[in-house]
């Protein structure tokens, strides 16, 4: 890979252990990937349903859950940073992430506490903290960013969050930047195929195309990150797996989404998916705004509330994070 801040880059949307020693290491072999996510549902399923964390467990007696699951998660997070490193040392992304306690989107103070101690405590450079687009996560981005911490907003649905989460992000940059400070970058996750899941029963009937919405917000929202210009911020298509029910290609929130100066972060199976097509490198943004507008008008006028879909994928989001953490939590006790 060459150092082209302008390219597109996929990131694997997983960390469990024994992946991170095999398959993340065959991936970034490949230069097929240059990133990692995780989420709380990600570090749940993988707690509760791999056997490699068992070793490390037994030694991690009289710690409350929240101090294994750190434990544990920071453990996979140094060494997924330390393979991903490569790309990071050539000026590329090479970052993966951790998200701070769910329960912590309403807190800004909280926020910005534990993502200070994980950054610390992973002593890594290149990671990067999840912060959900709430108002209090903004307060948390700009001052996390303003430190030197690198920032992936997450839970971004609208534009009106990305708005308010780039702005926070070049608040912060510009802080660090004034006080000397050296690298660093954030990524918006813009998720994607919750919109389709969502909406498309409700469109039969109407002249709106399923399988579109999610696309088509990612791309009204690329338009207005790429004016801001801020270099160290990108954004990033995330929840861009095709689900039980969805007759999609896997690699479909792939490929539709193809565009300079992004990240997509895609389950495994998108990604070899999307390996095998020859035709995967066709860019499909931008999407001109007003062909964007004229979707959405579609939409309305097929009793679609967009304003309403972005409020309920919000929450969801929000409570599907917090069920997934407290149910690892259970699990620990």
């Amino acid at each position: 890979m060459v150092d082209d801040r302008s390219r597109f880059s996929l990131w694997v949307d997983f960390i469990e252990r024994d992946f991170i020693k095999s398959g993340l290491v065959d991936m970034v072999k490949r230069e097929v990937i240059d990133g990692a996510t995780s989420n709380p549902s990600i570090f749940s399923n993988a707690i509760l349903t791999s056997p490699a964390y068992k070793e490390q467990l037994s030694t991690l007696d009289g710690l409350s859950p929240k101090e294994k699951y750190e434990a544990l998660a920071i453990e996979d997070i140094k060494n997924a940073a330390d393979v991903l490193r490569v790309f990071y040392d050539k000026a590329l992304e090479g970052y993966v992430s951790i998200e701070v306690d769910p329960h912590l989107s309403n807190d800004a103070k909280g926020t910005i506490e534990e993502g200070v101690r994980l950054y610390k405590a992973i002593d890594r450079e290149n990671i990067m903290i999840k912060v959900p687009a709430t108002e209090a996560g903004y307060e948390a981005m700009r001052e996390l960013m303003s430190q030197g911490i690198n920032v992936n907003a997450t839970l971004v649905f609208s534009p009106q969050q990305a708005q308010k989460t780039i702005e926070a992000m070049r608040a912060g940059i510009s802080k660090f930047e004034h006080s000397g400070g050296g690298r660093v970058e954030g990524v918006i996750s813009v998720f994607v195929s919750r919109f389709d899941r969502m909406i498309d029963s409700k469109l039969d009937g109407t002249k709106v195309s399923k399988a579109k919405c999610g696309i088509m917000n990612a791309a009204k929202i690329y338009n207005l990150i790429a004016a801001y210009n801020e270099p160290a911020v990108k954004i990033l298509f995330a929840s861009t797996g095709v689900k039980a029910g969805q007759d999609l290609p896997r690699d479909y929130y792939i490929k539709n989404l193809y565009a300079k100066n992004s990240i997509n972060t895609a389950p495994i199976d998108a990604i070899e998916t999307y390996e095998k097509n020859p035709n995967n490198k066709c860019l499909a943004l931008p999407i001109e705004n007003r062909y964007i507008d004229d979707f959405f008008e579609s939409l309305k006028e097929a009793g679609i509330d967009i304003e309403e879909v972005y409020s309920t994928l919000m929450a969801d989001g929000l409570k599907a994070f917090e069920e997934a953490f407290d149910k690892m939590l259970d699990s620990l006790k």
